[in-house]
């Protein structure tokens, strides 16, 4: 009843019929905070005012508003409580805000209580605004967010865990009959991440305890694990195909085995790293330990094995 009274008021063409009503302020029931703690404002500015210019005090400039500005205000932040944050995007409430500023203006005689509730209902509708707009931001962010090379990368970092996983059963399973690391994917994804130092560390302890393994699994270079690879192998896969478009038919024609991912991996992250010569030489030797392990018809894996050997070669040569 009471809104809809203020409403009746607020769009009444007879403004003389409201501005000259006033009403006393003691009389109004609790709205809120807000209103309570304006009039209180009012209170005392009027007690202070009183007392410093030693002034009979008036209590009733104070303790009054004018009833069409109530009537503005009051209607407003029933708006407000009503829709919540919702109501600054209505035309309906900004109009209201406006008539309300009009309202100010064109008043001939304002009470203190009549500016304090107005600036009160003021930093209601910029808040509102503010929160609107922030919300409206966090959105937007949230939604930019949401891009598709993030999706990639989740769905390569949930891969990787479900591979490393197999690994792990793995290596429990057969241990007995092969020397199994179970970081070799870890070490991948470092790499392709830019871990280089975590990636270093991975492959190096693969590298120790696969040299001179008789027996270890493969990490294949299917269209399903060569988006972990680098360009350098997906090329080389690629070329391995070309010259032979049989290899595949082959059991290790589309693979490479741990130790030469792992002896790829290692000294691509020490070229990275800026690791000394000595390091590097080291590193040599064992990728001709592994090329001497590895059979002629592994192809893919003495061709990387050679690539890399070829990388370490003119890098050293470039600081000699």
């Amino acid at each position: 009843m009471s809104i809809d009274h203020c409403t009746l008021v607020t769009r009444s063409r007879d403004h003389s019929r409201w501005s000259s009503d006033v009403l006393r302020s003691e009389l109004l029931p609790k709205i809120d905070d807000d209103v309570h703690n304006m009039l209180g404002l009012a209170d005392l500015y009027q007690g202070v005012l009183t007392a410093v210019l030693k002034q009979q005090r008036q209590p009733q400039l104070a303790s009054v508003l004018t009833t069409e500005l109530f009537a503005h205000c009051l209607h407003i932040k029933c708006q407000s409580t009503t829709q919540c944050c919702q109501f600054v995007q209505m035309p309906s409430s900004t109009d209201e805000f406006k008539q309300y500023r009009v309202c100010i203006s064109d008043t001939p005689q304002l009470f203190i209580g009549d500016v304090l509730l107005f600036l009160s209902v003021s930093r209601l509708i910029k808040y509102r605004h503010k929160s609107l707009w922030l919300n409206s931001e966090r959105s937007l962010t949230n939604k930019n967010k949401c891009h598709p090379s993030d999706l990639v990368t989740s769905l390569q970092k949930s891969a990787v865990k479900h591979l490393t996983a197999y690994r792990q059963f793995k290596a429990q399973d057969f241990s007995s009959v092969a020397t199994i690391v179970t970081t070799d994917f870890e070490a991948l994804y470092a790499y392709k991440h830019g871990s280089y130092q975590q990636c270093l560390q991975l492959s190096t302890q693969n590298v120790h305890k696969l040299l001179y393994a008789v027996y270890m699994p493969n990490v294949l270079t299917c269209p399903e694990f060569i988006q972990l690879m680098d360009d350098d192998i997906v090329s080389l896969t690629a070329l391995t195909l070309i010259v032979d478009s049989k290899c595949c038919e082959n059991a290790f024609g589309s693979c490479i085995s741990q130790l030469t991912l792992s002896l790829y991996l290692m000294p691509q992250c020490q070229l990275k790293l800026h690791h000394s010569v000595m390091s590097l030489f080291q590193t040599v030797d064992y990728i001709k330990v592994a090329q001497r392990r590895h059979k002629s018809d592994r192809n893919l894996n003495l061709l990387t094995l050679k690539l890399t050997e070829s990388k370490l070669e003119v890098y050293m040569n470039a600081l000699l």
